[in-house]
């Protein structure tokens, strides 16, 4: 079950993402907030969660798709691109004061992760604005930076 200031932090990171209008779709779940990427029938989804002890929020996308992730891979290999590099020049686009690192592996679930930890300071509540406003922009960045890799680029409107 989800606690209280979880449900509040998601519903809040929900409505500032939805306004950005670059998923497909955003829903929260018992655990997570899960925002579908545009990526053409892709299987792909950014997220927020909360782990115990509700220290830190991790922020990511995963895929269960193995061709998706080995072509984001390769898009990083073939252009000599690091994604933190990436992801860092996102966060500074949207707002968000510091560095943050990514991790990259297949999970229990066989599910391929990229994922950042945005720590909730002391003194500071996980549904309060600061902590909201740092989710929603990491969510945003992870967005920004992913969407110009691999195969998910080719969801990408040519309009």
């Amino acid at each position: 079950m989800i606690c209280e200031p979880c449900q509040a932090m998601f519903e809040e990171v929900a409505d500032q993402v939805r306004a950005a209008d670059v998923f497909d779709k955003v829903r929260r779940g018992d655990d997570a907030l899960m925002c579908r990427a545009r990526s053409n029938g892709r299987d792909a989804s950014y997220f927020a969660e909360v782990p115990e002890p509700h220290d830190l929020v991790w922020v990511g996308l995963l895929t269960s798709d193995r061709w998706l992730n080995e072509s984001i891979e390769a898009a990083l290999m073939y252009q000599g691109d690091d994604i933190q590099e990436l992801l860092e020049d996102e966060l500074i686009d949207q707002g968000f004061d510091g560095r943050l690192p990514v991790e990259h592996f297949r999970d229990n679930e066989k599910q391929y992760l990229f994922r950042s930890p945005v720590f909730l300071p002391n003194g500071e509540k996980l549904n309060e604005e600061p902590m909201i406003n740092r989710v929603s922009k990491v969510l945003l960045a992870y967005e920004a930076a992913f969407n110009q890799l691999g195969d998910l680029r080719a969801g990408q409107d040519e309009s």
